[in-house]
């Protein structure tokens, strides 16, 4: 036994002593490539920029085969400089060195960017059309926005290289507290024993078009790494000759965030000039996305991730309505619903009932307000608090503008609304009307004689009757970049009278009346 023992002790030094080596083997390998990465990048460069100076014929013209040459030149060092980027990012994945940079972004937006860049890796007179579809019901991702793109960008280039005739189409949808990212093409597949290797550094498969398309093999490693970096996952499925598809999970938070402004905290401090609603949900990315919602608008997300949060924040506010999940981990939303439905206190707070199940019959029965199922996009969701907390009450809003022409168009706008609409031909009218009659919203202009409408809006913020009634700004006036901020601070939205069609002009003024607070609805009928 003791010999035994001995033995083990030896092997367990022994592999120590191996892994060790290993480490440091990779380490140095690592430090190599970043290293040597470096040191190519400038004169690749210098390359690359010296050829485009000789194409575009700076110091004289070329004979065709000297342009030949240099665009031969031109290729080898842009396959290098490809290379060189992908070593780099690999080096520095492995050596922990790249840092996750979350923000919040649209998928629509990326994909309008995506959009520009890929169009030029289609080759002119190609028989293959690149199809970027528009996303639709996604809501705003807060995780690192250059890592997906490069992952698509990786995605559509390898998709392009191996589709000789027919489609390559980006795609997204959500699923969950995920977005699932997809890359389909029609091209000539991958073996089923093929599809795991691809991901491994530096392996191309052979294949007939491989000679035809030099790669560095890294783009497919760079992108598994760099998915699983932002908490995300890559798959694939592919037939030979059919085609594959190339799909990326990537979570709606990245899951290691710090930084989500209130939604993690129980109870943020109530601004005076918003009103408070109570989110009672257990998932910080659903808390996200209703944040990114009310922004911008007369509602002030209070996020709890708790019961127990939820009874503590009814204590220390009463807040406009209740947004609540049924299927909280560990806890019963029915008997939360029937506590606040039973209570004298809070049985007049609107609860809206928000969750994955179809069961709004049951949830109406125990008082519930109204009901939505996950996903909630965000106008259903506004257009449902203003109805709660409307209560079919009058709703009037006042235009402040020094153009009879332009208030008449707007009361075109909204003729099939159930709103009551006042007028004031100048700001000194304006600020009278504002303050005798309270109305919801009011819709400004800024270019008016005597009385302009920032000093307008000025005053109606400095005084306390007016102060919390919300302002959309309706101005032809071409704003700069910091007037732009300063105005985008103290009102609901910002529309311009510089509106192509009417069609356009309906949709943001009634988009910018919804998130004042007003119901748009006529016979049950929206009109947003």
């Amino acid at each position: 036994m003791e010999d035994t023992n001995r033995g083990v002790v030896a092997l367990y030094a022994e592999l120590d002593e191996k892994a060790s080596s290993l480490q440091q083997v990779n380490e140095l390998k690592t430090r190599f490539l970043s290293n040597m990465s470096h040191e190519f990048r400038t004169p690749l460069n210098s390359i690359l920029s010296l050829s485009r100076m000789l194409l575009a014929r700076m110091d004289g013209d070329l004979t065709v085969e000297q342009e030949k040459q240099v665009t031969f030149i031109q290729k080898a060092a842009s396959g290098l400089s490809e290379l060189v980027n992908d070593l780099l990012d690999l080096a520095k994945v492995e050596a922990g060195k790249i840092e996750v940079h979350p923000s919040s972004f649209e998928v629509s937006e990326l994909f309008a960017t995506l959009r520009g860049m890929l169009r030029p890796l289609l080759v002119q007179g190609s028989s293959v059309a690149l199809i970027v579809e528009e996303p639709e019901g996604i809501p705003p991702l807060y995780n690192d926005e250059g890592k997906v793109a490069q992952i698509l960008r990786n995605f559509v280039s390898n998709a392009l290289k191996f589709t000789e005739q027919g489609e390559v189409r980006v795609s997204a949808v959500q699923t969950g507290h995920t977005v699932t990212f997809s890359v389909s093409d029609t091209g000539i597949g991958i073996a089923p024993a093929d599809r795991e290797r691809i991901f491994e550094d530096f392996m191309q498969i052979q294949s007939p078009l491989q000679k035809q398309v030099k790669g560095t093999g890294l783009g497919l490693p760079l992108s598994r790494k760099l998915a699983e970096l932002i908490g995300g996952s890559i798959s694939v499925k592919s037939q030979p000759g059919e085609g594959s598809t190339f799909t990326a999970l990537i979570p709606i938070v990245y899951p290691d965030a710090t930084e989500l402004t209130t939604v993690l905290q129980p109870i943020a401090s109530v601004e005076p000039t918003r009103l408070p609603i109570l989110v009672v949900e257990d998932h910080p990315e659903t808390l996200f996305i209703y944040e990114k919602h009310l922004q911008q608008s007369i509602y002030q997300l209070i996020a709890t991730r708790t019961l127990a949060q939820a009874r503590l924040a009814l204590q220390k506010l009463r807040p406009a309505a209740i947004m609540l999940d049924i299927l909280l981990e560990g806890q019963n939303g029915w008997t939360f619903l029937r506590e606040i439905k039973g209570d004298e206190m809070t049985r007049n707070i609107p609860v809206l009932v928000i969750t994955i199940i179809d069961n709004e019959k049951q949830a109406l029965a125990l008082g519930a307000d109204g009901f939505l199922i996950k996903p909630v996009d965000r106008l259903p969701l506004l257009n449902k608090l203003n109805t709660l907390i409307t209560e079919n009450k009058p709703q009037k809003i006042l235009l402040i503008d020094d153009d009879p022409a332009y208030r008449y168009l707007v009361k075109q706008l909204l003729i099939n609304t159930p709103l009551r609409i006042l007028e004031a031909g100048n700001g000194k009218e304006g600020l009278n009307l504002a303050q005798r009659e309270q109305p919801n919203a009011i819709v400004l202009d800024l270019e008016m004689p005597e009385l302009g409408g920032f000093d307008v809006l000025k005053q109606l913020k400095n005084n306390s009757v007016t102060q919390s009634i919300p302002v959309i700004i309706h101005s032809s006036a071409q704003l700069d970049a910091e007037a732009h901020s300063q105005l985008a601070k103290q009102t609901i939205a910002i529309v311009s009278k510089e509106t192509g069609s009417q069609t356009t002009a309906i949709a943001q003024l009634q988009d910018a009346l919804v998130k004042a607070g007003l119901v748009l609805e006529v016979s049950g009928k929206s009109h947003v």
